[in-house]
């Protein structure tokens, strides 16, 4: 590589939080509703572009900076081996064959917080390379992509809500009508809603990475054995759909009411989605007067869950001190809603945003 690139493109993706209704976007559910919130910071990917031969075989080289790692691949024969989703995504894009690339990968939050991420980084990183190859950067047709490449490309089990909130962005809900195929509305709510909304909610690290398609796997086998609890994704549905009638009414007692009945219809579920570390911080959250609470994703061990603090600023106050003396690397991490979902520019050549 030369020490200067021919292109410089820059591609990012938000984070999801607060998916009321998850669980209603996979397969086993078959139709769902789902209402989630995009946030900020982005992940971020950069591409460097560089001239060389298309004969070169390991053209690509991936520095993910959240692991610390940094490696080459073979774009034309992408393996299982060192970090497989970030592979097969560069291996689906036909970007031009003069370039070797570099691409540099961020995320503001690690792995397994349960907000999306390897989601919101398949989305950012096909953003960015649609851009560089010159094909349209459309949210649509990214996100699906995204989805093909975990479920069919990797064999993971993923709903389909979280490429979509990161390619869309914003206050967004998603009615699958038959998986995976869904209509997406970005809600548009009054400016005092979202800056009330932005004020109160509190996102939760609980100390510890989760693996979301795992959880899948155990609350499929949970179902199989029990069709009873398919009258849990039910009600889940329809609590989406109550949630985003509150949001556009701006009645946000009511939606924080909805986020924890969401979070008790996981519990029924399987308790194994609502860990002994989340209770506690719902458990301070009562005290403070909180008036919702939710696990976020697949839930389990580890991950994060969103809290909608107290209106009264005292009581926000005093719940954001009492969970930094949990300990156990429990602690409020910082985002805002974003408005944006994915975006792909390069200096010279202009900005496609969704």
């Amino acid at each position: 590589m030369t020490a200067k690139p021919v292109r410089l493109v820059h591609g990012q993706a938000a984070l999801r939080i607060n998916d009321i209704g998850g669980w209603t976007d996979t397969w086993f559910a078959g139709e769902g509703k789902v209402l989630n919130l995009a946030v900020g910071p982005p992940v971020e990917v950069q591409v460097k572009a560089f001239p060389g031969s298309c004969q070169s075989k390991n053209r690509v080289l991936v520095r993910a900076d959240n692991y610390g790692q940094a490696f080459r691949f073979n774009p034309r024969y992408p393996s299982l081996g060192r970090h497989p989703l970030l592979q097969f995504a560069i291996a689906s894009v036909p970007w031009p064959k003069k370039y070797h690339l570099e691409i540099r990968i961020h995320s503001p939050v690690p792995a397994g917080m349960s907000a999306g991420t390897s989601a919101s980084v398949c989305v950012a990183l096909l953003a960015a390379l649609f851009f560089l190859a010159g094909r349209p950067v459309d949210p649509g047709r990214i996100a699906k992509l995204a989805h093909a490449i975990e479920t069919e490309k990797l064999g993971l089990q993923s709903g389909i809500q979280d490429q979509i909130s990161a390619a869309y962005g914003g206050v967004c809900y998603i009615r699958m009508v038959r998986y995976p195929r869904a209509r997406v509305k970005r809600l548009l709510l009054r400016a005092e809603v979202l800056s009330e909304l932005n004020r109160r909610l509190v996102l939760v690290g609980l100390g510890q990475p989760h693996r979301s398609s795992v959880l899948h796997e155990q609350v499929i086998a949970l179902l199989s054995k029990s069709g009873a609890r398919f009258k849990h994704l039910e009600r889940m549905r329809g609590l989406a759909e109550a949630a985003r009638s509150h949001l556009e009414q701006g009645d946000l007692e009511s939606y924080g009411r909805i986020m924890s009945e969401n979070n008790e219809c996981q519990r029924a579920l399987s308790r194994k989605l609502i860990s002994p570390e989340a209770d506690e911080v719902i458990r301070l959250a009562r005290k403070r007067r909180a008036s919702g609470w939710k696990v976020n994703g697949a839930g389990g061990r580890g991950g994060s869950l969103t809290l909608l603090a107290s209106a009264d600023d005292g009581l926000r106050r005093a719940l954001l001190q009492d969970i930094l003396t949990l300990g156990k690397g429990i602690r409020p991490l910082p985002f805002y809603i974003s408005s944006s979902g994915l975006a792909a520019w390069d200096v010279g050549r202009g900005l496609d945003r969704a």
